[in-house]
């Protein structure tokens, strides 16, 4: 397997750089998580880096190497968005609301 020398960012890992395992494409995971054990024995503590480019290739939009930049926020879970799949329901509603798209007191039928 091919590994590549990629720098950190913020966060504990700040100007280390260390050896990261490419994929099939060539290019390091999108997320690198590291999990940091409890001193006192209880759950670790997950630190989050996520990938940016480093320096721009020399066609536009093409990038030849990469480095790790800290998330202290975390990354939120990512799943997989089909044309199909319900919408996640915005802040302050209840899973079972119906949105309302007509403005006002208008009806919804427009043969009224």
């Amino acid at each position: 397997m091919k590994s590549e020398d990629t720098p950190f960012e913020g966060g504990p890992l700040d100007g280390r750089v260390l050896p990261v395992l490419l994929g099939m494409t060539g290019h390091p995971p999108k997320t690198y998580r590291i999990p940091v054990p409890a001193p006192d024995g209880g759950p670790p503590t997950v630190l989050v880096y996520r990938r940016e480019p480093r320096v721009e290739g020399r066609r536009v939009g093409l990038t030849q190497r990469w480095k790790y930049v800290h998330s202290p926020e975390g990354l939120p879970d990512r799943r997989l968005r089909w044309p199909w799949s319900k919408p996640d329901t915005p802040p302050g509603t209840a899973p079972g609301d119906k949105p309302d798209a007509t403005p006002g007191s208008k009806p919804d039928d427009p043969n009224r």
